[in-house]
Parts: C-alpha cells; sequence; structure tokens
C-alpha cells in the first residue's frame, strides 16, 4: 500500500474545511479556513512536505473534485495568502463551484491527473463507480459496507457559517467520510497492490483506473509497440461508421431447422443499424419449448417458469457455458476493429488468451488478462476508445446470440425430452434424460467442431429459478480430500458439506441477483440480508426460516438501502401521542423495519405521485446513524421477514410439472 493521505475537502460559502488521515495510522490533520480560524499557511506547508516527501492523496471522487481544488490553491497561494481568511474561503468556493459546473457539463476538468503536483488515488474511479452500470455516491458505499453513520451534510453548501459550534459539525462530518474513505481503500486493498504493480512494471498510472481503463491502457501499450506507432497517435484511431448492414457481418456457418429460429435468423438479416442510435433500436422474442427468449444488442435470456428443478427420475441438469466467449468469437474468426490490421489484432488478443491458460487464477496477471480479454468489446463500442468500431461490438453480440441458438437449437432437437431452464449470453441450462448424457455431448461437441469455440460443461443437482437474473443452483457433489475441503469451507463456508466413511464432500452453490448474500460488490443494494440468508438457509439446508431469522442478531442485516435522485425526496410520517409529524429526509437511507416506526413515501414533488417504501401496514425506522444496544431494544418486526422469506421460498419451490411436458 501506498503512502499517504486519505482525504476530502468541504468547501462553504464561506467556510473551507480540509481533512487528512494518515493511511497507516490515525493521525489527522484538520485545516479550517474562515473569518474565524485561517489555516492557509499550515495546510500549504502540509500540501509542500506531501509533494516533497512524494506521499499520494486519496479520495472519494478526489480526481473530478478534491484534486482539483489542491491544485488550484497551489497555483494561486501568492495572492491567497495575501487576502484575509473569508475572502480565501470565498475565493475556494467559487472555484468548486466551476468545477462542480465543468463537471456537470461533461466538460475536461482543469487540471489532468499527469499534471497534478500530489500524485492521487481515486477509490471512486478505481472500483468504477462513475459507471453508469455501478453508479454509487459515498454515502451508497457507507450504507453498503454498513458504515456506522451515512449522514448526510448537516447544511447546505450557500450557508454563511458564522459559529465554532457549526464548524465542529462540519469537521466532524468531513472526519466522518475521511474515515470511511479509508475504509473503502483497506477494502480495495488488493485492487490497489495490483494497480501499484502495473504501473510500476509498466511506467504507467494506472494508480486511480477502473478495469476498463486497465485493459484500454495496456492493450494500447502492447499495441502501439507492435504497430510501431507512438500511443498519442494510436489514441487517436477509430472508424466511424453512419449505419452497419447486420446482414454482411453474419457468420456464414449460422443455420436453423425450425422456423422460429429461421425467423429470428431472417429477423437479424434484416436489421440496419445507427450505431449513434442503438437503445430501444432492437428488441426481439422467440417462443419454443413454452420458454420465451429475449434478444436485443446487450446480449440474449431467456428461462423457463420460476420453481424448482430437480435432476430425478432419470433426469439431469446440464449446465454449459462458452469458454470466453466474446475474446474467442473475435479471436476464432479474425475479427478486429477496421483501423487495426486483422493479424497484429487478433495475434496480440489471442496471445493474451493464450498466456492467461499458462497462469495460475492466484497470480495478479491471470486477471490482468482477464480484464484485458473482457473489456475489449466493451471499449470497441466507447466513441473515445482507440478501439472504437461498433461494428466490431455488433459482430460480437448478433453473432454470439444466433452462435449460441444454434446450441440450444441442436440440443433440443437432438433430445426431445430435453427441458430448457435458461439461456444467458455466454451459456445454457437444460434438463435432459440421463441416458442421452452422451447424446448431449456429441451434439456439443458437433457445435465445437462448426463453431471452433469450446464449452464448459457442469451438472446441477437442482436449481430453484425466479429468472434468468435471480436464482440459487447447487452443483452435484464434488469429492475431495480433508485438506481441499478445509480450503473450500474457508473462503466458502456456507457450501454444503459431509464426511462419509474417510471420503470427504462439499457442494457448490451459486446464488444470482436478489439471492447473493455472500461478498456482494459494494455498488450492489445488499436490503435485508437476513431474508436471502433465511431463504438460502431453508432451501440448501432445510433450516426454518423462523430460525435464521431469530437467532441472528446483526441489525445491519436487517437493514435496506434505499436512494433517490431528480424529482424525487423521501417523507417520513410519524404519529407521536397523537400527533402527526411530516419530516424530510436524507437522499440515501437505511433503514429496517419495526414494530413501532413511521411510515416512509417517496414523494415526486412535481407531479404529487407517492410510493410507499414497505407497502401495507409495515412501519419503518430510520437508522441512518449506527446506535448499539441490547438487540431486542431495536424492536424489529421480525414477522416482517419471516413472511417475506416464505413468500419467496413458495415462489422457488413450485413445481409445476405441466411446464415439463412438451409432447
Amino acid at each position: 500500500m501506498a503512502y499517504g493521505y486519505v482525504m476530502d475537502y468541504e468547501t462553504m460559502s464561506n467556510l473551507f474545511v480540509g481533512v487528512f488521515e494518515d493511511i497507516n495510522t490515525e493521525t489527522q490533520h484538520v485545516f479550517i479556513i474562515h473569518r474565524l480560524r485561517n489555516d492557509l499557511s499550515k495546510l500549504l506547508k502540509f500540501l509542500d512536505g506531501n509533494i516533497k516527501n512524494n506521499e499520494r492523496h486519496i479520495s472519494f471522487n478526489g480526481l473530478a473534485f478534491d484534486a482539483q481544488i489542491t491544485e488550484y490553491i497551489l497555483k494561486h497561494r501568492d495572492h491567497l495568502l495575501s487576502i484575509p481568511g473569508e475572502a480565501v474561503a470565498r475565493e475556494i468556493y467559487a472555484e468548486a463551484q466551476r468545477v462542480i459546473e465543468l463537471s456537470n457539463a461533461g466538460e475536461f476538468a482543469s487540471y489532468s491527473e499527469w499534471q497534478m503536483k500530489i500524485k492521487q488515488i481515486d477509490v471512486f474511479k478505481l472500483n468504477h463507480w462513475d459507471n453508469a452500470a455501478k453508479r454509487s455516491s459515498l454515502k451508497w458505499i457507507q450504507y453498503s459496507m454498513n458504515w456506522y453513520n451515512i449522514q448526510d451534510m448537516p447544511y447546505t453548501h450557500t450557508l454563511d457559517v458564522e459559529s465554532f459550534d457549526i464548524i465542529n459539525e462540519i469537521v466532524d462530518y468531513c472526519i466522518n467520510d475521511v474515515k470511511s474513505t479509508k475504509a473503502i481503500l483497506f477494502l480495495s486493498k488488493n485492487q490497489v497492490n495490483l494497480r501499484n504493480k502495473l504501473s510500476l512494471e509498466y511506467k504507467i498510472s494506472l494508480y486511480s483506473a477502473s478495469e476498463p481503463k486497465i485493459s484500454k491502457d495496456l492493450f494500447l501499450l502492447f499495441l502501439s509497440k507492435k504497430l510501431k506507432v507512438p500511443k498519442y497517435e494510436l489514441k487517436k484511431y477509430k472508424t466511424v461508421r453512419k449505419s452497419i448492414d447486420i446482414s454482411k457481418i453474419l457468420l456464414d456457418y449460422i443455420s436453423f431447422v425450425r422456423p422460429e429460429f429461421q425467423r429470428l435468423h431472417e429477423k437479424f438479416k434484416s436489421l440496419i443499424i445507427d450505431p449513434k442510435n442503438t437503445k430501444g433500436a432492437f428488441e426481439y422474442h422467440i417462443r419454443y419449448r413454452n420458454v420465451q427468449t429475449d434478444f436485443g444488442f446487450g446480449g440474449v435470456h431467456g428461462s423457463n417458469k420460476s420453481g424448482e428443478y430437480v435432476a430425478k427420475d432419470g433426469m439431469i441438469i446440464m449446465t454449459s457455458d462458452v469458454t470466453s466467449f466474446y475474446p474467442n468469437l473475435a479471436i476464432r474468426n479474425k475479427w478486429s476493429p477496421a483501423h487495426i490490421p486483422k493479424d497484429i489484432f487478433c495475434e496480440q488478443y489471442e496471445w493474451f488468451f493464450d498466456e492467461r491458460t499458462k497462469i495460475p487464477k492466484k497470480d495478479p496477471k491471470n486477471y490482468v488478462y482477464k480484464i484485458i480479454l473482457n473489456s475489449t468489446y466493451g471499449l470497441s463500442n466507447e466513441e473515445n476508445s482507440f478501439l472504437y468500431d461498433p461494428e466490431f461490438t455488433m459482430r460480437i453480440t448478433m453473432n454470439g446470440q444466433l452462435t449460441l441458438m444454434m446450441l440450444y437449437e441442436m440440443i433440443c432437437e437432438a433430445i426431445p425430452e430435453a427441458i430448457p431452464i435458461m439461456q444467458n449470453t455466454d451459456g445454457l441450462e437444460t434438463m435432459i434424460p440421463e441416458h442421452a448424457y452422451d447424446k448431449y455431448m456429441e451434439v456439443c461437441k458437433r457445435w465445437e467442431e462448426i463453431t471452433k469455440l469450446s464449452l464448459e460443461h457442469d451438472q446441477y443437482d437442482r436449481i430453484f429459478l425466479g429468472d434468468v437474473n435471480n436464482y440459487i443452483a447447487l452443483f452435484t457433489e464434488k469429492e475431495c480430500s480433508q485438506e481441499e475441503l478445509s480450503k473450500i469451507l474457508i473462503a466458502n463456508p456456507h457450501f454444503p458439506h459431509r464426511e462419509d466413511n474417510g471420503k470427504f464432500y462439499y457442494q457448490p452453490v451459486k446464488c444470482k441477483g436478489r439471492f447473493e448474500f455472500v461478498d456482494l460488490p459494494l455498488h450492489k443494494n445488499k436490503s435485508f440480508l437476513i431474508i436471502r440468508k433465511a431463504i438460502y438457509n431453508n432451501l440448501v439446508f432445510n433450516t426454518p426460516v423462523e430460525e435464521t431469522i431469530n437467532n441472528c442478531k446483526d441489525i445491519f442485516d436487517f437493514c435496506a438501502g434505499v436512494k433517490i435522485k431528480g424529482d424525487w425526496e423521501f417523507v417520513q410520517t410519524c404519529v407521536i401521542n397523537g400527533n402527526v409529524t411530516k419530516e424530510k429526509l436524507q437522499n440515501t437511507l437505511r433503514y429496517y423495519v419495526s414494530n413501532k416506526g413511521c411510515k416512509v413515501i417517496k414523494y415526486n414533488y412535481t407531479d404529487g405521485r407517492e410510493i410507499q417504501l414497505e407497502s401495507g401496514p409495515w412501519l419503518q425506522t430510520i437508522f441512518v446513524k449506527y446506535e448499539k444496544k441490547p438487540f431486542e431494544q431495536y424492536d424489529l418486526n421480525l414477522k416482517y421477514y419471516i413472511l417475506k422469506a416464505k413468500q419467496e421460498i413458495e415462489k422457488l419451490k413450485q413445481t409445476n410439472f405441466k411446464q415439463l411436458t412438451f409432447f
């Protein structure tokens, strides 16, 4: 871990607060610039020390804000030192507003990372929480990691602060944000160390790089050397297209026998795509064997009806995934962005794939090459990327969907009793008679020969299916040594396992979507984790729901998180001693369901719509600040959690055998 300080600034109309905490100790430095106290000289001396000692600043979204303010202060130091504290604070505030306006307008910041006198680690950028699919505020990440205090800033930034009491409150708020950012840093320790290693090895700054940026920068470096083109020139490369005729980019070997798939194929061939306007431009659905499969630019998704699918009565459940599907589609078919020579691109791309297979999974290089392989597809559809060519993107996603559907059809037509369970981007889950196993593998082998792609196979004992993105799947039991089992259970203590006559067995379990409860990424919503645990324990171990819920004493497992933006606000209505009170709440909330509490609604102040957080009679207690007390005093309404778990289990356990009959 690098040396430096975790830091955060608060800028208000007449007040500047800066808090720094050493990453290796709890040593803090607090700087206040205000009419009542002016620490500007001390702050500058501290920043000069950071520069001299090569100490980094670690922040949440600091590259876009805090580091911009730091550079402004350093650049204008002489002027700022010549004016009173009140004026300094107001000038810094004006600059902060300018920085925010530039960011909101999508314009480049005044100072690029390479220009900064103090080097940065931005955990917001590093974790890619600036991406639309993962977008997360510090408050949301605080909620996700069970931080004790997720309260918003107690005052608006436009307030003129006139007392030390308010200044101290703002300092405390800033300290809370610094300490939580420090916690995020240590949760991201492996990622930070990896970026440090890559930065030193390749002599490029990747300290705050997201995974796609690592992919882009390293691919750029390797291609630059192969093409003998300077990186700054290669960055300008791209292929801009006005339209894409899908019929001209589909693989020749794609063919179908069933009319529903033939119509699908014809639909794809009829598409002329405007790469600048793809949102909602293509949606298509087919129904085959009573299962609807949906197609779009993002991939293919389909699933059978929700319920329990069990490998019994002579049936087995096969799961087959295409190995590195999207990368291998490009590699095997010699595709590349049009502005990069095919031989060089595919040679380099395949080199990453081959090298990864030689490297143990524990080696960070394995992970790096995986990032490069998986991110290239997305980068080809990013206008600011040197890999930009939307036709390359379409070649992969459109052929990928049709190629997978070929496998789907081939399996089901060769095995009349086959029951499709799921189809999702790069793989299939199918129930087949046990006697048809060899036929299944024969079909898969034929598909591999046609496509030059590879499949990885396994079997499930059962699947509790909500839909294609939400399920619990139990693999078939696997034998292992006692030593292997010990290692497996350290990483996965929730896996079923047993010993039988000196032999050891374990059963891997895959939880997806709303049933995930272990090591959830911080941007994901982990609301009511106790319900997920109760569902899992009941379905996997047959543990009564009441047992899991009544025995849990972790208040955070009972909490939910919600956030709003735009024209919405949270409003809490309480009845106390017969009096009704209403209170506007902050935009990110943590709460639990209680016996005595209040009702919280999402209120749209533009059109007046109201949506209850928990519809029905259920009440909520806001828990943005952790309060330690005897567990029973939290006044949890355990009936709510038990009911919700049982309702979900009832859906997952239903087995409608009519849905499994086709002939």
